[in-house]
């Protein structure tokens, strides 16, 4: 009994054995198709290991008008100012001013006391008539021939003499009245009568900012885009959302070996006197008005100093395009080389594509861009 059942047993085993074997190799039935579904999911053209196209955010090149703009942070300088300042040692006798007064040219600031030079001036001219009393009648004498050449000569030498020390003690009362070389505001009061002063005492300060001139520095990269009479806009902190509007009037020829900047003045009309000197400004200057041809920022690939754009292609494939880049600004970048406008690129999901790649384009829902572009100095 035993031993009959062992060969069947074996034959069991061989029979279910060679089952499994025609079922590995028969022809795909419907089980082997659901297999071959399993084995590769989806499986699609042009996509890298078998995966599908990757769906990627897509837009069309445009253009824009645009301008170059440069920010920097300038001071606003006075158009004209003075230090006011006694060129003699002496004791101050009059203030003609007060604080903060306008003043025009050629007004009396201060007197310090000239009471020997005004002596000496009178003692001057009192000379200065004699000789020419004595000239005068020398010249009669001469014509009836009763005085000679020499005499004439020498009374002539008399009078330039008494002339110029006439002048010369004239000059000397001038340098102790202090006068307004322009129009202006004054400062605060820095002396009073009966103060004694040095040569070089600082007695006031006067300010013409009817206009401002506003300094500040360029980098020598951006100098070849400004130039005299171009617009500029300026606002300060004392004055906030409140632009002031100026032009640029001159352009130091020195660049400095330090900074590699050169300073930049602008003229700032300041009827209102609301702006003063010594404030910080922050200055945008506007140049180069051009049509030019801007894509997202985020189109662009970066390599090294380098910069791509995948193009998409008629067959929804993708090149990568090499571009030379310019101004940029509020997520949008100028294009100078390397595409043209009406052109389709990849905006969104640049990362996931690569140089030949097909893709499944879906259109940019609201592009985007700005109406200028800006440079920032560094």
């Amino acid at each position: 009994m035993k031993a009959c059942a062992a060969p069947a047993l074996a034959a069991a085993l061989i029979l279910g054995a060679c089952s499994l074997v025609g079922d590995s190799g028969a022809s795909p039935g419907a089980d082997g198709k659901a297999a071959g579904r399993m084995a590769r999911p989806g499986a699609g053209a042009g996509a890298p290991g078998g995966m599908r196209e990757p769906s990627v955010v897509v837009g069309t090149v445009q253009t824009r008008e645009i301008v170059d703009r440069i920010e920097a942070v300038g001071t606003a300088f006075a158009n004209e100012q003075a230090d006011l300042n006694s060129t003699v040692t002496e004791r101050i006798a009059r203030v003609n001013f007060t604080d903060g007064a306008f003043v025009p040219k050629g007004a009396v600031i201060a007197e310090l006391v000239r009471s020997e030079q005004g002596a000496q001036l009178a003692q001057f001219q009192a000379r200065l008539r004699e000789a020419e009393s004595q000239l005068q009648r020398l010249q009669a004498l001469q014509k009836q021939g009763f005085a000679t050449r020499a005499q004439i000569d020498n009374a002539q030498a008399a009078v330039d003499v008494a002339r110029g020390q006439v002048a010369a003690a004239g000059s000397q009362i001038g340098d102790r009245v202090i006068r307004a070389p322009f129009a202006g505001w004054l400062s605060l009061r820095r002396i009073s009568p009966g103060t004694v002063v040095n040569a070089g005492t600082p007695i006031a300060t006067i300010v013409d900012y009817s206009r401002i001139k506003l300094d500040f520095p360029v980098p020598e990269t951006f100098l070849a885009a400004i130039r005299p009479g171009d617009p500029i806009i300026a606002s300060a902190a004392a004055y906030p959302g409140e632009p002031f509007t100026g032009t640029i009037a001159t352009i130091d020829p020195l660049v400095d070996p330090v900074t590699r900047a050169a300073t930049v003045r602008a003229i700032i009309p300041n009827r209102d006197l609301r702006l003063r000197p010594g404030m910080l400004m922050t200055v945008e200057v506007k140049s180069a008005p051009r049509t030019a041809t801007v894509v997202p920022d985020l189109a662009l690939v970066g390599q090294g100093d380098r910069s791509f754009v995948f193009r998409l292609n008629d067959d929804n494939s993708v090149t990568r395009t090499e571009v030379r880049t310019g101004v940029r600004r509020d997520g949008m970048v100028e294009i100078r080389e390397g595409l043209a406008p009406g052109q389709r690129i990849v905006v969104e999901g640049t990362v996931k594509v690569r140089d030949g790649m097909t893709v499944r384009p879906v259109e940019q829902a609201a592009p985007g861009a700005p109406q200028e572009a800006a440079e920032q100095p560094a």
